[in-house]
């Protein structure tokens, strides 16, 4: 099984070298496509310097089978940049992974486990189902994290613990059949909604966790909180 780990990123020149670099450490055969989604504060340079090195290297890695980079001339967002990574991607199964490291990828394996022994059509990744040390969360950021799942579970039928959360995974015919509007972190509720539409085996699994403050580069705020509980009433109710 190869799997194809879409990154979508935007300003994160001070997390992506150690995020590549611990994605593509993961025991598991993959290829990585990453998004950049014009970001402005040097990604780029550190994506094209990595793209050089591996070539440097005749593109051989342990568990890398490819890394595409693709640069968008202007920003649209996350949903955006998975909309134009789904049109690069050829493995088996596809993984959504932020480039912030608030998740770890060690837990790939955790995550496609479902897949290979309950045969699995989508795994979501739970932070409030994680085990061990944990971070306190802010109550307020927890509370209405809560709230808008209970609230996507209502209209949805499907019973999760964490709708916002990045880890996604899908066989590959599965998100492809998905036709993706959103462009910003609507994508969240609105891929929720749209499996929970399909006859689907749907697993989902606790993760670690590790929480970075707005000065760190938070990117969800107020307004996107809001766009998502109109998305959450429009992809499950007005479709």
């Amino acid at each position: 099984m190869i799997l194809s780990v879409i990154i979508p990123t935007y300003n994160e020149a001070q997390t992506i070298a150690e995020l590549l670099r611990r994605v593509f450490a993961v025991p598991v055969q993959k290829e990585v496509v990453v998004v950049d989604d014009a970001s402005r504060d040097g990604t780029t340079e550190i994506l094209r310097s990595i793209e050089k090195d591996l070539q440097r290297n005749n593109g051989r890695h342990p568990y890398l089978t490819a890394l595409v980079l693709v640069h968008k001339p202007q920003n649209e967002g996350k949903g955006a940049a998975i909309r134009t990574a789904i049109n690069y991607v050829s493995g088996d199964v596809v993984l959504i992974q932020d480039a912030d490291l608030e998740l770890d990828p060690q837990e790939y394996t955790k995550l496609l486990e479902p897949m290979e022994r309950y045969g699995a059509d989508v795994v979501f990744g739970s932070r409030f189902r994680m085990e061990g040390i944990k971070r306190a969360y802010r109550f307020w950021h927890y509370a209405i994290n809560r709230a808008f799942t209970l609230f996507s579970n209502m209209l949805s039928g499907l019973y999760l613990t964490d709708m916002w959360t990045c880890y996604k995974v899908f066989r590959t015919p599965v998100l492809k059949s998905i036709s993706i509007e959103s462009n910003r972190f609507g994508i969240e509720p609105e891929l929720v909604a749209k499996v929970a539409k399909q006859d689907l085996n749907i697993y989902e699994v606790g993760v670690s966790y590790h929480a970075r403050k707005k000065s760190q580069g938070k990117k969800i705020g107020v307004k996107d909180a809001l766009e998502a509980l109109w998305l959450i009433i429009k992809f499950n109710l007005l479709r």
